[in-house]
């Protein structure tokens, strides 16, 4: 088992603003794996848990909503893992735009 990516995304629009918008936004957060698409999602409290397919792979993820920060956890698998920092450098530079 690989370490996942975990991440926390700064923003100031409380948490109710933000949940809107990554419910409006999930299937842009698949942009992290090349050619991936969200195949499903669901909110836990402010959990939204959600799965990328992409290269043949399934990713397991999730986003903690908070006040002033979203925490990522993106679970790849092994062979996803080789992209690992190239996967976090695309997160940490599209993830703060779908806040916005």
């Amino acid at each position: 088992m690989t370490q996942p990516i975990s991440m926390d995304i700064p923003h100031k629009h409380g948490r109710q603003l933000v949940r809107a918008r990554l419910d409006k936004g999930v299937d842009k957060i698949a942009a992290v794996v090349p050619g991936g698409t969200v195949k499903d999602h669901r909110w836990e409290g402010d959990t939204l848990y959600f799965t990328i397919e992409g290269m043949g792979q399934r990713v397991a993820s999730k986003l903690d909503v908070f006040e002033d920060r979203v925490h990522a956890t993106i679970d790849l698998p092994p062979f996803l893992a080789l992209f690992a920092e190239k996967i976090r450098a695309k997160l940490a530079k599209e993830a703060p735009k779908l806040l916005q």
